[in-house]
């Protein structure tokens, strides 16, 4: 039996997919239900996940589907409320939109990138150092004159950044980061993980963007900046 709030929470989905083709972020499905925050909103979409409604999709953007409804959802039986008066309110203005700054990959001029391997946005992995092929990236997306590599990503702590488990990143290689840069962060010279920088005097931050996993607080000395992420590549 679901609970009233995961009821909400697949109501608000469905009526999103219904509207849109896509299901609603997760700040849109905290915002519907009137949470505080989305660590509230990724506990509910674990439990209809466990109980078989929805479905996690791999590679993909905004990556839920519902497999099936429950009695109280079905046409047939679903009232216009809940017996709690609630009904899901769509957030006006948050109709799926094109990324800011997306393009067509026609639209620019190729460059090849190495693909160095794969980069964790989750547990870090042992350090990249091969290449493993080539892979064609915008060359808008390249600054300047400085060396650039790609990176595929595993893993989903960074998916609430819109970076999700299969995305190929594109890296801009250097030794420094801005606080809030996503950066890829090489750990006691040999984990490479892929989170966001934050410098606390001699600490170093490494902050994921899924509530799921914790912020790793490390000495300066211990980690070492290896590039900073300039674009994105997703297939569907």
């Amino acid at each position: 039996m679901l609970t009233k709030k995961q009821i909400q929470l697949l109501e608000f989905i469905q009526k999103r997919m219904d509207r849109d083709g896509v299901p609603p972020s997760f700040e849109e499905m905290k915002d519907a239900l009137d949470l505080r925050s989305k660590s509230g909103i990724h506990r509910l979409v674990t439990a209809l996940e466990e109980r078989g409604f929805i479905r996690r999709l791999p590679h993909r953007a905004r990556a839920l589907e519902i497999v099936r409804l429950p009695d109280a959802l079905l046409p047939r039986n679903m009232p216009a409320t809940q017996p709690d008066g609630f009904s899901p309110r769509v957030v006006p203005g948050s109709r799926a939109s094109r990324p800011r700054g997306a393009m067509s990959v026609v639209d620019s001029p190729a460059v090849d990138l190495p693909l160095m391997g794969r980069i964790a946005a989750g547990v870090p992995i042992e350090a990249i150092s091969e290449v493993s092929h080539h892979v064609a990236v915008p060359g808008t997306m390249l600054t300047g004159r400085e060396h650039h590599y790609a990176l595929e990503v595993t893993g989903d702590s960074m998916i609430d950044a819109g970076i999700n488990d299969g995305d190929i990143v594109v890296i801009r290689e250097q030794d420094t980061a801005e606080n809030g840069d996503i950066v890829v962060a090489l750990v006691d010279g040999q984990e490479a993980t892929l989170k966001r920088y934050r410098r606390k005097g001699s600490m170093i931050a490494l902050e994921a963007a899924n509530p799921a996993y914790e912020t790793r607080v490390l000495p300066q000395d211990r980690v070492r900046i290896q590039g900073r992420l300039v674009g994105l590549i997703r297939s569907y």
